[in-house]
């Protein structure tokens, strides 16, 4: 009996001897330097405009996204189904700018006193709500990863982003331009950054095995 107990000691202890390290996951984090805003959406009257039109917000256009372009094994084990919203204020989309895992469900609601009409033909979504009015909402589930751009078909002046993404690694900037994204396995990844509809900057980072906080800024020019 005790010649087998050291051996399944024995056993145990060389199991345990060749099991890999523990891998910790990590986290990204930095700013987006936005040296040259993007031009605001050229406005023109819309015809239930009577008088003098109210002054408007500036759609926040210096806000990025930043992601990893491919996500590491492990990234579609989380099912993440959220609601999310895209209010029409003032006839401007709030927020410009949604990032979005798939699954999503975003509502439109219309806050203005006019109609309106919000429709994408992009290839990732198309979609048309149709015409309706102060206090109702209407909703898309975003079901496929890409670029989507959002319009309203009474304002021409009105457009919006919503980018989809097929797993979680993925943060919108603050105000500030700083962003982290949180539970990164380790490994090397090309990280991206975007804005107004087009990647504006690429950078290869590491997440060491030991996992912490990597810092990685990016420049749009």
């Amino acid at each position: 009996m005790r010649i087998v107990l050291l051996l399944v000691l024995a056993t145990i202890g060389t199991a345990a001897a060749q099991a890999p390290a523990q891998r910790t996951s990590g986290a990204l984090r930095g700013r987006v330097d936005i040296r040259r805003a993007a031009a605001a959406p050229e406005r023109r009257p819309s015809v239930t405009e009577l008088g003098t039109p109210a002054p408007r917000p500036v759609p926040d256009i210096r806000r990025a996204v930043v992601y990893l372009e491919t996500a590491p094994r492990g990234a579609f084990e989380e099912d993440r189904p959220a609601r999310l919203r895209m209010d029409q204020r003032n006839e401007t989309f709030v927020p410009h700018l949604l990032a979005v895992a798939t699954g999503t469900v975003v509502d439109f609601p219309n806050n203005d006193s006019t109609y309106h009409n919000v429709f994408s033909l992009s290839k990732a979504k198309r979609f048309d709500l149709g015409r309706y009015a102060r206090g109702r909402s209407k909703a898309v589930r975003f079901d496929q990863p890409g670029m989507v751009r959002v319009f309203c078909d009474i304002h021409s002046h009105m457009s919006a982003f919503v980018l989809v993404f097929g797993h979680p690694y993925f943060a919108t900037t603050d105000a500030d331009g700083r962003y982290r994204i949180e539970n990164i396995p380790p490994g090397t990844y090309a990280v991206v950054a975007w804005h107004e509809g087009q990647t504006r900057d690429s950078r290869s980072v590491t997440i060491p095995a030991q996992g912490g906080i990597v810092e990685q800024d990016f420049e749009v020019q």
